[in-house]
């Protein structure tokens, strides 16, 4: 079953960002992750909203989602979200009732 990591994140250090956001792709390739999107545009429809910004992340497994958040090379860059930007990620299975 698919999983999906979730960002939803507001960015605080647009230069700090940039940097994390140019290394990302290479930490998904060894996991089959692929970006769904990856900060387009966002319109509210209904209820609250505090992020500017969101990502969705394709992987073909939850196993895969998770060992690519532990993997070394994203922990190796967390460090550059964290002091760039505040919010929430979550992973969320792909399946559907």
């Amino acid at each position: 079953m698919k999983a999906f990591v979730v960002a939803a994140e507001t960015v605080k250090d647009e230069t700090l960002f940039a940097a994390y956001r140019k290394q990302v792709p290479g930490t998904l390739e060894p996991f089959e992750g692929r970006f769904v999107t990856r900060g387009g545009g966002l319109t509210l429809l209904e209820g609250e909203w505090p992020h500017s910004r969101l990502v969705i992340i394709e992987f073909p497994s939850r196993a895969a989602a998770e060992a690519w958040y532990r993997s070394h090379e994203y922990q190796s860059i967390i460090k550059l979200r964290h002091d760039s930007s505040v919010g929430n990620l979550v992973i969320v299975d792909g399946h559907v009732d």
